[in-house]
């Protein structure tokens, strides 16, 4: 017991520390990346390379004046940053990031809390982060910040669904909702990561997790064009930045998680050295080396994105939500389960490769449609113009 609580705590702090610096490094990664898109320099003026700047970043808002509205609920308002921050960092808890550490007293799990629930965990908490962001809005008592509150409570419950019911498919082949068994799930080769067999539900996956993290093109509670700054138009220094952290945060954790459901998380694709005791600080290092290099990709997609595409339309964003993404999401898990049952009960085969790509060319089929509709606006209300009309 003593053992466990200390490797517990050891693990606790290893992994916030590792967030937070990781967020630091990402805010300048995201600043020289836009740069290097846009033929610009970016922050290279603090220390070599400017890899200081977000320490200066960060003194700059410690010692920035504290400003709160003079009709503002003080409490709520003090305390919506924090409940957008809190709830960002805990949804890592229950990620797997690596294989055992094999010590004299027992083999350590790479994961903060292993628990047999660990999906629902992600799902249940990554839900609350948007009374942070509503609270923001509603107690800052200034119209621009209530609408970016009320924009982002829309935002969150309309993708929060496709989401969800996105992740149903991937319980439906695995069988379990322990995130450990879905990496093991997918450690028998290359073409049993999800994202083969499991193609349109990655698809819906991403999507959803670019509206639920507020980027572009879904960051219309921020929407500076239209509403100053959104929800935190009246926050200054460090309640300012908790915004951010738990932003760049739920960055992390959706990367985290895109990798872990769907990209085998850190298993090594082509070898299965990795996923067989003897535990070794080898197999730690090299799989946590590949699951770092999985969430970067990941983490470089978010800020390619944001940089590359334009600002959804309100209209768009939700129509988007409830007419695509949410049928689409009901009408997949339909075809996958009936898919599933049709090649376990009735032909006999075990999950293999063989099985993963039988789906898999079922994913293509839906695909080649599915993406031939929405390329041409045909659902999407109001993104192209009918034939014959004015422009």
């Amino acid at each position: 017991m003593t053992f466990f609580l200390i490797s517990s705590m050891v693990k606790i702090l290893a992994v916030f520390t590792a967030i937070m610096v990781g967020v630091a490094l990402l805010t300048l990664a995201e600043r020289r990346i836009c740069a290097w898109m846009q033929d610009r320099l970016g922050p290279n003026r603090v220390g070599p390379q400017g890899l200081l700047q977000p320490a200066a970043d960060g003194l700059k808002n410690l010692v920035k004046e504290e400003t709160l509205p003079a009709r503002a609920d003080k409490i709520l308002f003090m305390l919506a940053p924090a409940m957008s921050f809190i709830p960002a960092l805990l949804t890592f808890a229950v990620i797997p990031f690596a294989t055992p550490l094999p010590t004299p007293w027992g083999d350590v799990e790479m994961v903060v809390a292993n628990l047999p629930v660990g999906f629902l965990y992600i799902l249940a908490f990554g839900s609350l982060g948007v009374y942070g962001i509503v609270l923001a809005g509603w107690s800052s008592n200034n119209k621009y910040s209530l609408l970016g509150g009320l924009r982002a409570s829309a935002q969150m419950i309309s993708y929060e669904i496709a989401l969800g019911m996105s992740t149903v498919a991937v319980l439906l082949l695995v069988g379990n909702v322990t995130l450990t068994d879905v990496i093991a799930k997918q450690s028998q080769s290359l073409f049993t990561w999800n994202v083969f067999p499991l193609f349109l539900a990655f698809f819906i996956f991403i999507v959803a997790a670019f509206a639920e993290t507020n980027r572009l093109p879904f960051d219309l509670p921020e929407a500076e064009g239209e509403l100053i700054a959104g929800y935190h138009t009246e926050y200054s220094a460090m309640k300012f930045s908790m915004f951010y952290i738990a932003e760049y945060s739920n960055m992390v954790t959706a990367s985290a998680l895109v990798t872990t459901l769907f990209f085998g998380g850190y298993d090594i694709p082509f070898t299965h050295w990795d996923n067989a005791p003897p535990w070794t600080v080898v197999k730690l290092l090299a799989t946590l080396a590949m699951f770092l290099i999985k969430v970067g990709f990941f983490l470089f997609l978010f800020i390619w994105v944001r940089w590359t595409l334009p600002r959804f339309r309100y209209d768009q964003l939700m129509a988007l939500g409830w007419k695509v993404m949410l049928p689409l999401a009901l009408g997949y898990v339909t075809v996958i389960a009936t898919a599933i049952w049709f090649l376990h009960d009735r032909l006999g085969w075990t999950y293999d490769t063989r099985f993963a790509l039988a789906l898999f060319g079922l994913n293509l089929l839906l695909a080649v449609p599915l993406f031939f509709v929405l390329d041409r606006g045909h659902i999407i209300a109001g993104s192209v113009v009918e034939e014959g009309g004015r422009a």
